[in-house]
């Protein structure tokens, strides 16, 4: 049995934060280690058996600034709704988001499912994993990402700028590039006894 370096999988795992301004927009990722991290990514668990993950990497400059638009687009939206403020992070992001080196797609060819919870579940829970062992291979190799879900409101203009088939759904969009100057480190969450119930709801571990 292979051993592993828990010390760097833990770091990695306690590390994977989204970088939205400390990246580097002019240098470009090679397509190698794009591809190299989304055949990590497809050893994802998949609730449904099947490998229905397709991942769309898009560097072309005027469909980036198009998606770029797009996202623009639903940030306001939606802050107008909530009634709150834009974060300086995610403003900064969007301000840039057209220079990013690479945006990956992670979408899928599987049937939609209906409203039922079991249904959503088993649907986007055979995805989703995938789309975060992308994240994190990305993070083990120097790159920063953060994970977006906005522009899945925009199926159909999102389809109409990279030809994505009608019974193909994207669902996470990952900004991609090596990070300049980001230190990352472990972010100040709940203690797992805060957040953990043993046997019963509300009961907490000893």
């Amino acid at each position: 049995m292979t051993s592993i370096d828990l010390s760097s999988v833990d770091t990695v795992l306690a590390t994977a934060r989204s970088v939205r301004r400390r990246l580097d927009f002019d240098r470009p990722v090679p397509r190698e280690v794009i591809l190299e991290c989304i055949d990590l990514a497809t050893q994802a668990p998949t609730g449904l058996g099947e490998e229905n993950w397709r991942f769309l990497v898009v560097t072309d400059a005027r469909k980036k600034q198009a998606l770029a638009d797009l996202y623009g687009e639903v940030l306001d939206e939606l802050a107008l709704a909530r009634g709150v403020a834009i974060k300086a992070t995610q403003r900064a992001l969007v301000e840039r988001l057209h220079e990013i080196p690479a945006m990956i797609l992670v979408c899928t060819v599987a049937q939609q499912p209906g409203t039922e919870i079991p249904r959503q579940v088993a649907y986007y829970g055979s995805v989703l994993p995938a789309a975060w062992s992308l994240m994190l291979a990305l993070r083990a190799r120097g790159l920063g990402a953060t994970w977006t879900t906005l522009l899945s409101s925009r199926q159909e203009a999102v389809a109409g700028v990279l030809g994505i088939p009608p019974q193909v759904v994207n669902t996470v969009m990952l900004p991609v590039g090596y990070t300049k100057g980001a230190t990352l480190r472990r972010a100040d969450r709940l203690a797992a006894r805060k957040v953990t119930f043993w046997d019963a709801w509300a009961r907490e571990a000893d």
